[in-house]
C-alpha cells in the first residue's frame, strides 16, 4: 500500500507537523518503506507466539515505602544560584515561544 502525496500531508496535519514542499516527496519515500517493511512483517506465522508486553520479563524493582528524614532545606539550597524563601528561582520556560 503505496501513500500519495495527500495521505501524507494528512498524516503530517494529523500529527500537526508541517514540511517544506520539497520535503513532502522524500516524506512520502520514508513512509512508503515503512509500510513496505510492516507488510513484510505481516507475512511472518506468529501462530502460537505470546504477545509481549516488554521485552524482558523483568518485574519492577520497586523500593518500600519508609518514612525517612527529608533533606535539610538550608544545606540543599546552599549553592542555589538563585533562591527566595527557602524555593528556587528558575527561568520560566511554560508558555514561552
Amino acid at each position: 500500500m503505496a501513500l500519495t502525496k495527500e495521505e501524507v500531508l494528512k498524516v503530517a496535519h494529523l500529527a500537526r507537523l508541517e514540511f517544506e514542499e520539497e520535503r513532502i516527496e522524500s516524506f512520502q519515500t520514508e513512509l512508503n518503506s515503512i509500510l513496505t517493511f510492516v507488510d513484510k512483517l505481516q507475512e511472518l506465522n506468529t501462530e502460537g507466539i505470546e504477545p509481549l508486553t516488554q521485552v524482558n520479563h523483568q518485574v519492577n524493582n520497586l523500593r518500600k515505602d519508609e518514612i525517612k528524614e527529608s533533606l535539610n532545606r538550608d544545606k540543599v539550597l546552599k549553592n542555589a544560584p538563585q533562591k527566595d524563601e527557602g524555593m528556587f528561582i528558575v527561568p520560566k520556560v511554560v508558555g514561552e515561544n
